[in-house]
């Protein structure tokens, strides 16, 4: 599923937590592997001022060599063969631009870099990446990440959240196959929805019992859905049936029950749209969870819509 990788580095030591993880799923899904370290310029430069050849051309030489000596280290400590490639430019859109030209099929990067950590759960620069590489992307959070061996990261416990919809199914094989190569437990959680009533409205009992047997319904529905799956994922899984009024609150407080490793996602469900890279429990995820998260993307870049900031700045590009 994914057969090319693609791991930003900043040539700091924390944007290094994904090693482990990049090891973990290059062996999963035999994929090929790509370190990036985009040179930016200066400050002064970006404000006009001029560039001094020499020092651009040392911080290129320095840039080499932090590269060349990662590709080294996972080829002696993991038997990875990585490409390494050196950029110019803003960081966020020339990965962005790598990543579309060389058909990357998953990125894998730190939720912070060398800027340091901070109380927002991704930087900046993380931030532009998931929401405009339009690739599934992989975030791991460089608060918790600890200090790991390159390769000796074994995933125990996955948690695929799923909601019956066919879309929110894309994330299954990229779960199973991890689930597969790492011997993993892995749990498929469902939230059923129990239905909001208007706050001005005094619920009666036979408000309470219509509730309580549309949620019990609903159960019976995906409990019958999650033994279908038994038969067509041919993998064992522990199915987590939750029933919440918050569907993003329920899954987190999952993950953080059951300590699970890694959280994957599908980019939409079946209430997503296009016009967003993301529907909102996948958001959620990025911006307030805790744990590793991989982000199947199931829309292209040509089916997602343009915000009007990408319009305009396009549009006074070409003026």
């Amino acid at each position: 599923m994914f057969k090319q990788l693609l791991a930003p580095l900043d040539g700091s030591a924390i944007a290094e937590c994904t090693l482990p993880h990049l090891v973990a799923l290059a062996h999963a899904y035999e994929a090929q592997v790509t370190l990036v370290n985009v040179l930016e310029p200066s400050e002064t430069a970006l404000g006009g001022q001029p560039i001094n050849p020499l020092e651009w051309e040392l911080s290129r030489a320095e840039a080499q060599a932090y590269l060349d000596k990662v590709g080294q280290r996972l080829r002696a400590e993991a038997q990875i063969e990585a490409e390494q490639v050196l950029l110019e430019g803003q960081a966020a859109q020339r990965i962005c631009e790598y990543a579309h030209d060389n058909e990357v099929d998953l990125i894998v990067i730190s939720s912070h870099g060398r800027s340091g950590l901070s109380r927002w759960n991704v930087s900046s620069v993380v931030r532009k990446i998931v929401q405009r590489a339009h690739r599934s992307v992989m975030i791991v959070r460089a608060y918790s990440a600890g200090e790991q061996e390159v390769a000796g990261l074994r995933y125990g416990r996955l948690l695929a959240p799923l909601d019956g919809s066919k879309r929110a199914e894309a994330v299954l094989s990229a779960a199973v196959t991890l689930a597969r190569f790492h011997e993993a437990q892995l749990l498929l959680g469902h939230v059923v929805v129990q239905p909001e009533m208007p706050c001005q409205v005094l619920i009666t009992e036979d408000d309470e019992t219509l509730v309580k047997r549309f949620v019990a319904r609903n159960r019976e529905i995906i409990a019958q859905y999650m033994e279908q799956l038994r038969d067509r994922l041919a993998y064992a899984f522990e199915p987590r049936l939750l029933a919440s009024d918050n569907i993003a609150v329920a899954l987190h407080n999952l993950v953080e029950e059951a300590e699970v490793d890694l959280v994957l996602l599908c980019a939409h469900g079946y209430s997503g749209k296009t016009k967003w890279p993301y529907g909102s429990i996948t958001t959620s995820f990025i911006e307030y969870g805790s744990t590793p998260l991989l982000v199947v993307q199931d829309l292209s870049p040509q089916e997602v819509e343009p915000t009007k900031a990408e319009t305009a700045a396009v549009e006074t590009k070409g003026r």
